[in-house]
């Protein structure tokens, strides 16, 4: 049997495994409401599914399912594009130049631990209730993962390569080019998947901030009206999107970086 065929078996494997977990969780889930007093506080899958089917033709507010998740994806997407690009170029000019390192390290290292959820009030005071407190928001969520893994990557390349580099002649130019932007790629990577993760789960505090539209608004106005089950049609929306970014991430990554793909 050859390696290609042992690889495709075992994703078939993985691929099964999730069904047979996914199923079981369910199963459980439904026993658990239908013969427990649980089932007072707790809907079981079968009324979510049913009711997130349902909203795909009817819609929950204003819009369908789709709609509400295509809103959020807009708002996440435009957010962490912005967070990513700043938080690579910082990223990288921190770990590789003392001087910006000294500057903006301090500055950074106060920003990083506090959670985005705690800007919002600020966020609605800078930038009012509309659509660029929410990009604010989930750019702060992408930005401190991103920056601080394009951070390591820099420190982590060899000294080794580096200074066999210099020996060979090569100019500070051509070993930023040539070692140190190639052995940051895998760590971008990294901090690229947590920050996809970060920046969609802040969707939810950020449409919290005025808004009509997304999976979040479907939460927090099932909330509202005391309906659970919308809540978990919600709260499914996130994690079937936020599973599908990850496994986008992961795929672009393995194209992009097949010299070093991560979690096989």
């Amino acid at each position: 049997m050859t390696g290609r065929n042992v690889s495709g078996i075992s994703k078939y494997r993985k691929v099964y495994a999730a069904v047979v977990s996914i199923l079981a969780f369910l199963v459980l889930w439904q026993l658990v409401v239908s013969f427990t007093d649980v089932g007072i506080v707790m809907v079981g899958p079968v009324d979510v599914i049913k009711l997130f089917f349902v909203s795909i033709v009817k819609p929950i507010g204003h819009y369908t399912i789709q709609m509400h998740i295509v809103w959020s994806l807009s708002r996440v997407m435009a957010g962490f594009i912005l967070g990513s690009v700043l938080g690579v170029v910082l990223g990288i000019l921190m770990g590789w130049f003392r001087p910006m390192n000294a500057i903006f390290r301090p500055l950074y290292e106060v920003i990083r631990p506090i959670p985005p959820i705690a800007w919002i009030p600020l966020s609605i005071v800078w930038f009012g209730i509309g659509e660029p407190s929410k990009y604010f928001i989930i750019f702060l969520a992408a930005f401190s993962a991103i920056t601080m893994n394009a951070f390591a990557g820099v420190r982590s390349v060899d000294p080794e390569l580096i200074g066999a580099a210099r020996m060979l002649g090569a100019n500070n130019r051509q070993v930023f080019t040539t070692i140190v932007l190639p052995s940051c790629v895998p760590h971008i990577f990294a901090g690229l998947q947590i920050a996809i993760g970060s920046s969609w789960a802040t969707v939810v505090a950020a449409e919290m901030v005025r808004s009509s539209e997304g999976v979040g608004w479907v939460i927090i106005r099932g909330q509202d009206s005391n309906s659970t089950v919308q809540i978990m049609v919600g709260i499914v929306a996130i994690g079937i999107i936020g599973f599908a970014l990850a496994v986008l991430m992961r795929w672009i990554e393995a194209r992009l970086c097949a010299w070093n793909v991560r979690g096989r």
